[in-house]
Parts: C-alpha cells; sequence; structure tokens
C-alpha cells in the first residue's frame, strides 16, 4: 500500500513522500512544525489547496467516506473521555463504516469487536464505563474502537501524551503487535524523540512545514539533526540496539 502527498496546506510546503505498507512511521519535529496537519491530511480530515494525497494508488479525495474508513482510520490527540458508554458500546462504533445502515451488528461484527477488544487486553473490562478507567485505559479504548474498523493504516496522534510511562509502554507495545501481528501500517505523531526511535522503523522530522530528514531512525538520530531541526546540543548513545538522545544544552548561535 503506497501513499503519495504533493501539497501546500497552511503550515506545509511541498511534501512529497511515499509511506509503504506495513511500515512505522513516526512524525516528529518542534511544535508548530505541521506534524499534526500533516497527519490530518493523510486522514482526508483537510483537504490540500493544490495536490493530491492517494490511497491504493487512488486519490482519496474522490473515495467515498465509508469507503475510505474501511481501509484508514485516525485517533485524533484528544477524545470525550466522559462519554457515558461502556468500553464494548464504544468499540462497537467502529463496526459502523462496515455495517451498512444496519443498526444491529452482524455475527461478522461481533467476532471483529471481540477480536479488537480482546488483542487491546480489554476483557476483562469492557462493561466497564469510560469516565470509571483510567488515562491509559481509555486509551486502549479507543484504540480498539479504531482497530474494530479493520483498517489497513492507523493514523495516531500523539497516543501517549498525558499518560504516565507504565501506560505509555503499554500503548507503544500495542501499536507494535497490530503491526507485527496484523501488518498495520501506522502512521504517528510522536513528542518523544526517544519513544519514536525505538518505536518507528522510519522518522520524519518537520520543521516550518518542511521535510527535513526522512530515514530510518539510525540514520535520522544524530547530533546535526538536533541543532539544526531543535536547536539543541545533545548527546547520542545506543539503548538495546537503538539510538537514543540527551539534550546537553541550547544550541550556540553559530549552530543555528
Amino acid at each position: 500500500m503506497n501513499y503519495q502527498h504533493e501539497f501546500t496546506n497552511f503550515q506545509l510546503d511541498d511534501i512529497s513522500l511515499t509511506i509503504n505498507e506495513g511500515e512505522v512511521v513516526s512524525l516528529i519535529g518542534p511544535n508548530g512544525s505541521g506534524k499534526s496537519t500533516l497527519l490530518r491530511v493523510i486522514s482526508r480530515l483537510l483537504k490540500p489547496n493544490s495536490g493530491a494525497v492517494y490511497l491504493d494508488e487512488r486519490n482519496i479525495h474522490e473515495m467515498k467516506s465509508k469507503e475510505v474508513a474501511k481501509t484508514l482510520t485516525m485517533l485524533p490527540q484528544m477524545n470525550n473521555h466522559q462519554l457515558d458508554l461502556t468500553v464494548r458500546e464504544l468499540v462497537e462504533f467502529g463496526r459502523h463504516p462496515h455495517s451498512g445502515g444496519k443498526t444491529s451488528l452482524s455475527k461478522e461484527d461481533i467476532k471483529i469487536v471481540d477480536w479488537a477488544i480482546d488483542v487491546t487486553g480489554l476483557n476483562h473490562m469492557q462493561n466497564r464505563v469510560l469516565p470509571s478507567m483510567s488515562g491509559g485505559e481509555r486509551q486502549r479504548a479507543w484504540i480498539a474502537m479504531t482497530v474494530a474498523q479493520h483498517p489497513k493504516v492507523l493514523l495516531l496522534d500523539e497516543p501517549t501524551t498525558y499518560l504516565d510511562i507504565a501506560h505509555q509502554l503499554e500503548v507503544m507495545e500495542l501499536v507494535k503487535e497490530l503491526n507485527h501481528k496484523y501488518n498495520m501500517t501506522v502512521i504517528m505523531v510522536l513528542h518523544d524523540i526517544n519513544q519514536a526511535a525505538q518505536n518507528s522503523k522510519r522518522l520524519i522530522v518537520l520543521k516550518n512545514g518542511k521535510i527535513h530528514y526522512d530515514d530510518s531512525p539510525h540514520c535520522v538520530i544524530c547530533k546535526e539533526m538536533f541543532q539544526s531541526i531543535f536547536e539543541i546540543d545533545a548527546e547520542i548513545y545506543m539503548q538495546h540496539g537503538n539510538p537514543v538522545f540527551t539534550p546537553v544544552k541550547l544550541c550556540s548561535s553559530s549552530c543555528k
């Protein structure tokens, strides 16, 4: 599965890239660099002023909404956690693009809802209401709802923001399982660069609406990148085979 993006849009400028089936890609960069905007353009929430986004070689804006929803789904950064719904009721919403307007779920829909609840480890709390759950549990419930759509492509906008470290690890392990076990393509915005390097096959670095780096974590995580993109000096070292950085100080004017 390939995606091509060539557009100019608000914060984005002359972006062209292809994302292949089965990849786990993280978008990183400073605040306001265009990461979430790019994700929204890919998801069809925003329409580019020029150029196009292609999903399986088809212009995504020429496809029907339900057709797109069967292939690609996005979990935004903020969700309504006060909804008076049980986990199972929330996850069932993920089957609406496949229901053909029917009010009741088919046997196949129920089977997939059961699978989504199981794969996200929510069997024991599927009858809990959302407000009674922790932040990490609710985040898993929302991810379960998105994967119940049975998408080929999962878009996540800062899925670990506001979660404690244990729940961040939990969500990242789930993302890796969905990719490894079900070959789900994952594109996510992450603020934690070490987390992105550890859990992604590819990093795309944006600044001022442009892509400045696009490669494997081993190639992207370097002192030059932190100096030019984040304007900091950083120490780089390897941990469990992955590059890890520690910020040292703000850059002097000579390195900006």
